[in-house]
Formats: structure tokens, sequence, C-alpha cells
């Protein structure tokens, strides 16, 4: 059923390269860092990500929109990403269970998809230059000025974003005749987590990011979560500061994504952008601890640095990216606090490391009965 109007469309990196394609119907530019995930399904999971606020997904599988969206499959308030490069763009979807269709899920949050550009051309181009800034745009008689905006636009690289994504007032979630009280700080938390943290009888109150540790502590909570996120850990003074404090608690404490980075921040490890990133849900980690491999969800642009995790001599490197021998999960060794790189709460991808639900509800409970 492809009678929509297919404008002519460009896909302009920040070092002037164009890759061409055409509009599903769209029309508009998009602004945003662009980077790529490989994971053959999970899409809508993948648009609502609060962690992408802010940039445009190249996606490897060749088809996306086939099963169409499902409202509860959302991990946030809406689609977050700024926009989207496919090869086939599916106008149809075969999924009994579906709500609509991709197409008008993109209408109604307004963002620009480009199709039928080659996506393996195009990833391979990112792989050997690097996550750079691009526009997606059908405006393709308008190059010169948009040639321009996309030089004025702000790089990743030192960019706060927590703050676009994170919840403007704090909210309950779960039951609250549940056994454990979790504080979790926002930073761009996917329901997933939520869902997870509930299932393991715990009762939540989500915070906005800037949450003073102490507003936190009043609550009364048994443990605190600091959860994933899109931007720059480092601007994040102010977080950095809590999680400090939510440490020196002795509360348990859990942190995941941007989370890991704040808590490695907390104790003076310092962070780095990476060439690409990893986005996908086919990532091995290696769990240091026990020796078995996990499959995982990752969607990462920032990376704590080894060298530094391995001379801290309060601080253990739990898990370790097989691919580059990245720090995929570190633990303190004197506070019940631990974090990983990658996203157990799966949405999309494997559930191979949802044990690590379980391993913070045990600190939770290991405290309580103290």
């Amino acid at each position: 059923m492809e009678h929509q109007e297919r404008k002519k469309a460009v896909v302009l990196l920040a070092d002037g390269t164009q890759f061409f394609g055409k509009s599903i119907g769209i029309s508009g530019s998009s602004f945003g860092e662009i980077c790529y995930n490989t994971g053959m399904t999970g899409y809508q999971e993948i648009f609502t990500d609060p962690s992408y606020f802010g940039q445009i997904i190249v996606t490897t599988n060749a088809h996306i929109g086939n099963y169409g969206v499902k409202e509860e499959d959302a991990q946030s308030r809406g689609m977050m990403i700024a926009g989207l490069i496919c090869k086939n763009f599916s106008f149809d979807y075969s999924r009994p269970a579906a709500d609509g269709s991709l197409l008008d899920y993109f209408k109604k949050h307004e963002r620009v998809v480009i199709a039928d550009v080659d996506t393996r051309a195009l990833v391979s181009y990112i792989r050997e230059h690097g996550a750079m800034n691009a526009v997606i745009t059908t405006e393709v008689d308008q190059l010169d000025s948009l040639k321009e905006q996309l030089q004025a636009a702000p790089k990743m690289e030192g960019l706060e974003l927590a703050s676009k994504v994170s919840t403007q007032a704090p909210y309950f979630y779960g039951d609250a005749s549940a056994s454990h009280k979790v504080a979790a700080l926002d930073l761009g938390i996917k329901t997933n987590i939520l869902k997870h943290l509930a299932a393991r009888d715990c009762y939540l109150q989500v915070f906005p990011y800037d949450t003073p540790f102490e507003t936190l502590e009043a609550w009364g909570a048994d443990g605190y979560f600091i959860s994933n996120g899109p931007g720059d850990p480092e601007p994040l003074k102010q977080v950095q500061a809590t999680a400090q404090k939510i440490i020196a608690s002795g509360k348990p404490t859990f942190g995941i994504c941007l989370g890991h980075q704040i808590i490695a921040l907390a104790n003076g490890i310092s962070t780095y952008k990476m060439f690409n990133g990893h986005r996908g849900i086919n990532h091995p980690v290696l769990n240091l601890k026990t020796g078995k491999g996990e499959i995982t969800s990752q969607n990462h642009g920032f990376a704590v640095k080894r060298e530094e995790v391995e001379k801290h001599a309060n601080i253990d490197i739990t898990h370790e990216h097989l691919n580059d021998q990245t720090v995929a999960g570190i633990a303190l060794k004197d506070k019940p606090c631990f974090s990983v790189q990658y996203h157990p709460e799966a949405g999309p991808g494997p559930n191979d490391a949802t044990y690590l639900f379980d391993q913070f509800k045990s600190l939770i409970e290991n405290q309580t009965t103290k």
C-alpha cells in the first residue's frame, strides 16, 4: 500500500557526506547525532527509549514497521529519537495485537523518516568515521542553509540532556503495600525498569533528575536506583554530588547505563565519548564474578575509563564487553552499590541479565533483616 507521497530526501552528515533516499510522507528536517542500532526486533522500544533523545537512528535490519506499534510496548511517554533512517519502511503491518501502523506513530510525533537509503553503506561509513551530527531532510532545495544549521548544532560531547527527558514532578509506581521502597532518580528511565522493580515487591517513587539527596532520603527508601538516560554524564555535576550522598548513606544502590556512568564519576572515575558506542540487542558481556556470558541489550555512546577503574582501590570491574573489553559493570567493595553499562530490563532484547534486579532486591532484603 505504498501510495504515500515519496519525496526525495537526503541524509547530510556533518563532514559534508550525503546519502540519498525517499520520504515516507512526512516533510521537514530533523537534526541530531547519527548512530545505528543492529537489533532485528524491538524498534518501538528503541524509538521510545529516552536514552536515544537527540539522536537520528539508522536501523540495520532491512524491514522496519512490519509489525506495527502497540501502546504498552512504549518505554516512555512518547517518541524520543530525533528521526529515523531505514532501508525498507513497511506501511502495512501484520501483528494482530498492534494498535496501529508505524507511519501513523511517526506522524503523531512529527518525526522525519527517510527510507530507501543504502543503510549498509551508511553504517559502514559511520563505523569508519565515527558518530557525528547529521540532518535528514525532504527540503533538498535548502541544503546550503541546512549545512549552516548543522555546523551550528551542539555536539553530543558535553551536552546535558537528562533535563529534557526527566519527569517534572515525582510520581509513584507499583503496589503501595509492597515490602520494599525504592527511590528512583529519573535521568531518562525506561518503563521496563519500573516493571521489573515492581515485580520484585518494590514500591517506587520516581524523582526528577535534579532532586537533592535530602528529598530522596526523606521518603525513607530502602534502596536507590539511578536510571539510564541520554547525553554526556560529565556535565551532570549536581547528579554526581547526589550520587555521592546516596552511596555514602550505605543503602543499596543500583545504576543502569547513564546511572552507571554517574556512579563512576561520583567515585572519581572519568568517562569518555566512544567512537561509535554500542547499540543493539546481541552484545556479548562476560560476568567476571561467575564466568558466565550474557547476550545483552545496549545503548550508550559514553563509557567509563577502564584504566581508572583498575587503579581504584575500592571498585571492582564485575562485567566486561567481549567485543572491545570496555567496562560493562562495576561494584563498590565497601558499600552495597553496583551498576552496569547495559540494559538488563531488556525491552527490547534478551533476558540474560534480569538477575541483576534480583541481586538488587537481595541487597535490600539483607539490609532490612539486619
